[in-house]
C-alpha cells in the first residue's frame, strides 16, 4: 500500500511539474545554448517556480525573451510579461510605484545579486524595496508585473494609462500598442 501511494504521489508531482513546462499558443521563448543558474523570482501568482523539469538551456534563467503580440519582450522564468513604469527615474535606485500602485503592479524580485538571464542584452541589476527585497532592474529601470496578466503571454498592461510599457530584450520601453489593443 505504501509503495503504491509513493508511486502515485510521485506520478502526480511529475505531472504537475510537466504541466508547468507548457506554454500558451501565443507566446514562445527563445533559447540560448549556454545554461545559466540563479534563484527563483517572485511572480504575482501563488504557485512556486519549479526548475526540476527545466531543460538545461533554460534551467535557472530568471528573465528571458519571448515572442508576443507586441514583438520580442522580456518575461520571467514562467513566461509572465514584465513592464517599465515611465514615472521611475533611471538609475535612481528607487521605485516610483508605491502603496496602491503595487497592488496592480507587483514588483519583480529576486534573491540573487545578479539575476540569470537568457537572451536579455540590457544591463541587469537590483534595487532594494522598502521591505528589504531585491527588485530586478533592466538598464537601471525597475521591473514590474501587471496583476491582470493571468497567463504566460498576456500583455494586457501594455500602454495602461500611457505610463506602463513592455520591455524589449535590450532594455528599452516598447511604446507601440500590442496587437488587439
Amino acid at each position: 500500500m505504501r509503495n503504491r501511494l509513493s508511486v502515485g504521489i510521485g506520478a502526480m508531482v511529475f505531472a504537475v511539474a510537466l504541466a508547468g513546462c507548457g506554454g500558451s499558443p501565443g507566446t514562445s521563448t527563445t533559447s540560448s545554448a549556454a545554461p545559466t543558474t540563479a534563484t527563483s523570482s517572485t511572480a504575482p501568482t501563488s504557485t512556486s517556480p519549479s526548475t526540476a523539469m527545466s531543460s538545461p538551456a533554460t534551467a535557472g534563467a530568471e528573465m528571458k525573451v519571448a515572442s508576443s503580440s507586441a514583438g520580442q519582450i522580456v518575461v520571467d522564468s514562467k513566461g509572465m510579461s514584465l513592464y517599465f513604469f515611465t514615472k521611475d527615474v533611471k538609475d535612481s535606485g528607487t521605485s516610483a510605484c508605491t502603496g496602491a500602485c503595487l497592488t496592480a503592479w507587483p514588483v519583480f524580485t529576486t534573491t540573487s545579486d545578479k539575476p540569470a538571464v537568457e537572451g536579455v542584452t540590457g544591463t541587469v541589476g537590483t534595487i532594494a524595496t522598502p521591505d528589504g527585497k531585491k527588485q530586478v532592474t533592466l538598464n537601471g529601470m525597475p521591473l514590474y508585473y501587471y496583476a491582470k496578466d493571468k497567463a504566460p503571454g498576456d500583455v494586457t498592461g501594455q500602454g495602461v494609462q500611457s505610463v506602463w510599457y513592455l520591455v524589449s530584450p535590450s532594455g528599452e520601453m516598447i511604446k507601440g500598442a500590442a496587437a488587439g489593443y
